[in-house]
């Protein structure tokens, strides 16, 4: 620590400078009032800035007081103020005296001054890290509502489907159960093509905060800048945007990648292909027969992340959705919802997923979506999903 005194007794001064220097602080010390404002205004920072409140007179000490708060705002000011002049501490505490210590006569009040100190310096402390949390709080929800203002509604679909689609961002728990939603790198996206075909993609980029939400615009950014032909092949289609992404830092800067599921919809044939880019395959609820079932158990059908390899080569998968049926693609953060006290690490999984949807198969579609949502949070015994959740669900009516 480094503090400055400016002191009125001399030889209580000295006195205080060997209670100030426990554990080598380094404490400066001046008996003019001129001098002390002098070192609190000059190129040296002080942990803590002592003050008596009495010396040369009242008005010349708040004047003092006065220019060191201006000279010093994030420094810690601590009064000393006679016992019959306590009345006069309201003011400096009004405007910005972080402590005061009252001076008795035998000199005790010299054993207290460490901890008071000390007791100021930590309140500074503690306040800056508050205004340093909340304003990172603020860029986290800037950061989000960018990231959500790319999420589209009211998507319009084929006659015969019907669509519902949603993100979450995560949430955690804090010190007194306030919840705080993180920014993160989940994205879907659904549109028609003039002749009825229809695109559906999920993604989700690795990590969280401004890096991967970047990664996830920079994507969007390129996918609505591709020409509608070349939206048909899927394979095609994620290999160039694979090709296009790696080249960019944003994505693959230090081991990051984003996965993307990708699918074309002929509403003719009821056809849908798609390519993965590591991420899970979709989900296949039949109403009818009330069977839920990946669309395929091949392990190859993955293929690699976009960002790893500019060269990587992906399949493109079929799958005919039957009449009365759902499809859903998602991202992980809902079947790794968890409970914080998992020592089995126990997941929500392929199988909550599929009750959910068995137990909803009679509702309507966005209840179905609701249902995943809640009973996948409702798994986490109140914690939240630690990761962001997108689903999107097309129904074959």
């Amino acid at each position: 620590m480094k503090i400055l005194v400016g002191w009125d007794d001399v030889a209580q001064a000295e006195l205080m400078r060997l209670y100030l220097n426990v554990e080598e602080s380094g404490v400066v010390i001046t008996s003019d009032h001129e001098q002390t404002l002098q070192l609190a205004k000059s190129a040296q920072t002080w942990d803590a800035i002592l003050i008596t409140t009495s010396f040369p007179d009242y008005d010349t000490a708040y004047d003092v007081f006065a220019e060191i708060r201006e000279a010093c705002p994030e420094t810690p000011v601590i009064g000393a103020c006679l016992q019959d002049d306590v009345y006069r501490i309201a003011r400096y505490l009004t405007n910005g005296l972080r402590a005061y210590v009252i001076r008795d006569k035998s000199g005790d009040f010299l054993f207290l001054l460490t901890a008071i100190i000390e007791g100021a310096i930590q309140q500074v402390e503690a306040e800056r890290e508050r205004q340093i949390a909340e304003k990172l709080r603020r860029e986290v929800d800037s950061v989000r509502q960018l990231q959500e203002s790319i999420i589209p509604h009211d998507i319009a679909t084929p006659e015969g489907y019907g669509i519902v689609a949603r993100y979450e961002s995560s949430q955690i728990q804090v010190i007194g159960g306030q919840p705080v939603t993180m920014a993160g790198g989940d994205y879907y996206d659904a549109f028609t093509l003039p002749d009825d075909t229809m695109i559906l993609l999920v993604g989700d980029a690795s990590g969280h905060g401004m890096k991967a939400c970047m990664s996830i615009m920079t994507m969007h950014t390129l996918i609505r800048m591709i020409r509608y032909d070349e939206f048909r092949d899927p394979a095609h289609f994620v290999k160039y945007v694979n090709e296009q992404l790696t080249r960019q830092a944003v994505v693959n800067n230090e081991g990051g990648f984003i996965t993307l599921l990708y699918g074309v919809l002929n509403p003719k044939t009821h056809e849908l292909k798609w390519a993965s880019a590591g991420h899970q395959s979709p989900i296949l609820h039949n109403l009818d027969t009330d069977e839920v079932f990946e669309v395929t158990d091949d392990p190859d059908a993955a293929g690699l992340p976009i960002g790893i390899l500019d060269d990587a080569d992906y399949e493109t998968q079929s799958t005919t959705i039957p009449p009365n049926s759902r499809l859903l693609m998602y991202t992980d953060g809902l079947v790794e919802a968890f409970p914080e006290d998992n020592e089995g690490h126990a997941e929500f999984g392929l199988g909550g997923v599929s009750n959910t949807m068995k137990k909803c198969g009679k509702l309507e579609l966005q209840a179905c979506l609701d249902g995943l949502f809640d009973d996948s949070s409702e798994f986490t015994q109140g914690q939240g999903r630690h990761d962001d959740t997108s689903l999107v669900i097309i129904e074959r009516e």
